[in-house]
């Protein structure tokens, strides 16, 4: 069960991805981020060092979810098509699910301090290989090059539901992006 200050920094962060997301980082003060969740500016200091603090732990919780998440999907699948859906299914739901997060990654990776900046990359690239390796065992004569570059363009596919997911209910969207999606991994450019 997570503690009243972990629910606290909890909230703090989903607020902030929120005002970041709509405003930008620039354009959100702290006092406005603590407004959000119920407390003073300054009281958000006991939290987090800053606001830069706070991006930097919203992209690497949000990054070291993704990977740990991924990696459990890809280990625990009886095989590699259902590995692969399951890796689809876990990052559909999470762009669905977290558009302001995705918005802040986009846009404000480059206001996130260089050490907390070079550890979001590593979990990301760690993320990316977890399908490199199930996508290896669908098309093992595809270079693993040619697989990480197909990985982030149904990434981009996937990500790009900020701006296109309220045209259809969730369930739905998520059944489109799963097809779209699948069929970009089966391309004969991969085989």
């Amino acid at each position: 069960m997570a503690t009243p200050t972990r629910n606290r920094r909890a909230e703090i962060l989903a607020a902030a991805a929120e005002l970041f997301a709509a405003r930008g980082f620039h354009g959100v003060r702290i006092e406005e981020i603590g407004a959000a969740v119920g407390i003073s500016g300054p009281a958000l200091y006991r939290h987090f060092s800053g606001k830069e603090a706070l991006l930097a732990e919203m992209l690497l919780d949000i990054s070291e979810r993704l990977h740990e998440r991924g990696a459990r999907l890809a280990t625990t699948a009886d095989r590699a098509e259902a590995a692969l859906d399951a890796l689809l299914r876990g990052h559909i739901e999470f762009a669905l699910g977290e558009p302001a997060l995705i918005r802040v990654h986009e846009r404000e990776l480059d206001n996130v301090p260089e050490h907390a900046r070079r550890a979001i990359r590593r979990l990301q690239r760690l993320y990316v290989e977890e399908w490199v390796t199930v996508l290896t065992e669908l098309h093992p004569s595809c270079p693993p090059a040619r697989l990480r570059a197909a990985t982030h363009a149904v990434f981009g596919l996937l990500n790009s539901t900020p701006r296109s997911a309220g045209e259809l209910p969730p369930e739905a969207m998520a059944e489109l992006l799963h097809q779209m999606a699948r069929g970009a991994l089966a391309s004969p450019g991969l085989t």
